[in-house]
C-alpha cells in the first residue's frame, strides 16, 4: 500500500495532487489512477521548482 501525501500548503482542501513516494502523482479526486514518476524524474522537477522560486 502507498502512503500517499498532500502539500501542508493544501490544508484540509480536497482538491489538490498528492505524492505516493516511489509510485506517482494523483489527483485527489481521482485516486484510483496515478501517473507514474521515477525517483530520477521526480528530483528533477523538485529541482527545477526549487530553482525557479529561488529567482
Amino acid at each position: 500500500m502507498t502512503n500517499w501525501r498532500k502539500s501542508s500548503y493544501s490544508g484540509t482542501a480536497d482538491n489538490c495532487v498528492e505524492v505516493g513516494r516511489g509510485v506517482g502523482v494523483r489527483d485527489s479526486k481521482a485516486p484510483a489512477t496515478h501517473l507514474p514518476v521515477s525517483a530520477t524524474t521526480w528530483q528533477a522537477f523538485l529541482s527545477a521548482v526549487k530553482a525557479d522560486s529561488a529567482r
